[in-house]
């Protein structure tokens, strides 16, 4: 993971074209070593996950990605409005920034939020969505997808058919109503208006609105569009990850009208080896959805859980083009609801 923040310093030093060197190891490099090195099927003993989850260094290795994307996303600010960028260096460093407020920002983000028992881990959670203006997720993530998930009731499940860029829009949109429906029960049951500090959307509103007024009076306007251009790519590159983790899979009904638990066959699931350790095991998604309160370390890799061809770099450069993504992807979805 930390290899990711590296490179987009490391680019900037070189210049020129080496600008572009976050994008290139990440969508190029990795998929391309994902094929070389190949899957690790592995799984940690359960008389051990207890154990491994309690270990310091592994809850470490998530804490200090907050610190070093939230300081690495000012650091760009300051680097893009010096005026020491050419235009390729500037499209470049937008790109590279992007793809680490994707990587390290939000799947990191991701982790923390679930440990929902912790209250300094989804604090940290919170400060790097902020960064990337996409506070509300964290909360929908939790409380809307992981009960929704591969049914029509949740936006973040694709659907079979359905383009990436199609599948966009109806995310963003419906991840934000979701939440904020959630948000206006849980206050009504309370006794308390929808439009109050009590609100955790409005609340996140109001925090990463502030922020853009402070980044438009320290950086102006080319600051500005730097922040909103970064946050714009990373949020792309984590909805198009969930556009794969689901994509075409469906929870059946049962006789009450509800719908079946969330077994390892709702979600798309890859153990390659290098990828996994970029994105502190994600790819393990079936186990996450399966066991939401496991830590990354000791999540497990279920044989009878759909299985993407490749990892998630090389995924997202499939999806990328829909009639590829639908040759790849739509017959394994059949398959997977015939079982």
């Amino acid at each position: 993971m930390y290899l990711v923040p590296v490179s987009v310093i490391t680019g900037y030093l070189m210049g020129g074209l080496y600008t572009l060197l976050t994008p290139v190891l990440v969508f190029f490099a990795v998929p391309v070593l994902d094929l070389i090195i190949g899957k690790n099927t592995g799984n940690v003993s359960e008389n051990r996950s207890k154990e491994i989850e309690k270990r310091l260094g592994y809850r470490l290795a998530t804490w200090f990605c907050a610190p070093i994307h939230i300081g690495l996303v000012f650091w760009g600010a300051h680097i893009v409005t010096s005026g020491t960028l050419s235009l390729v260096e500037t499209i470049g460093f937008y790109l590279s920034m992007g793809t680490s407020s994707g990587v390290l920002g939000i799947n990191v983000a991701h982790e923390l939020a679930h440990r929902v028992n912790s209250k300094p881990e989804p604090f940290l959670s919170k400060l790097m969505l902020w960064t990337v203006l996409y506070m509300h997720w964290g909360l929908e993530h939790v409380v809307g997808h992981h009960r929704m998930v591969a049914t029509p009731e949740d936006p973040a499940t694709a659907r079979r058919g359905e383009s990436f860029y199609a599948f966009l829009p109806r995310t963003v949109l419906g991840g934000l109503n979701s939440a904020w429906a959630f948000e206006v029960d849980r206050l009504k049951k309370k006794g308390k208006p929808a439009w109050s500090s009590s609100n955790r959307v409005v609340t996140a509103l109001v925090a990463q609105s502030s922020l853009l007024v402070v980044v438009a009076l320290f950086f102006g306007g080319l600051g500005l569009i730097y922040w909103i251009a970064q946050a714009f790519l990373a949020v792309s590159l984590l909805e198009i990850v969930n556009y794969i983790e689901h994509y075409g899979l469906k929870r059946k009904k049962t006789g009450d009208n509800r719908y079946e638990p969330v077994k390892p066959r709702h979600s798309w699931n890859s153990s390659n080896w290098l990828t996994n350790r970029f994105l502190f095991n994600l790819q393990r998604h079936s186990d996450h959805h399966y066991k939401p309160g496991r830590r990354y370390p000791v999540l497990r890799h279920y044989d009878d859980s759909p299985q993407l061809p490749t990892g998630y770099a090389g995924m997202i450069l499939i999806a990328a083009v829909p009639p590829l993504w639908r040759y790849v992807m739509d017959p394994k979805v059949d398959a997977s609801a015939r079982i």
